[in-house]
């Protein structure tokens, strides 16, 4: 469910906290859904287990999750609104510096993107 790239630039806590919050926004994840434990998840992704724990205690922070103490995680009922703006507003500007990286990396020009996603919004 969640994808990171180790041998991308942007750091690999970035990436998981990154995936989790589009897993929620595209309702791969929705409110009560329990997610993997810490352990679990860090053996899946082959990273380390304080990286996944730092994580998940930055998203509790922020009310995107919701730690219940010897049950697990889950997706918070109460999303802070302020914050998720905000969230919304960087992770916008990630993936648009990722895409365009990975554009230039496949030899297109910022010209070519513009000129497909305006043919594509056109659609």
């Amino acid at each position: 469910m969640f994808q990171i790239d180790a041998n991308h630039p942007t750091p690999l806590y970035a990436q998981l906290e990154r995936s989790i919050r589009f897993a929620i926004a595209t309702g791969k994840l929705r409110i009560g859904d329990q997610l993997p434990t810490v352990r679990q998840l860090a053996v899946d992704l082959r990273i380390n287990a304080n990286t996944v724990a730092k994580v998940y205690a930055e998203l509790e922070r922020a009310g995107v999750l919701e730690t219940r103490r010897g049950v697990g995680t889950f997706v918070s009922a109460r999303p802070n609104e302020a914050a998720s703006r905000r969230d919304r507003e960087r992770h916008l500007r990630e993936l648009a510096e990722h895409f365009i990286s990975e554009t230039q990396t496949g030899g297109f020009s910022i010209d070519d993107v513009i000129e497909h996603l305006e043919k594509r919004r056109r659609k």
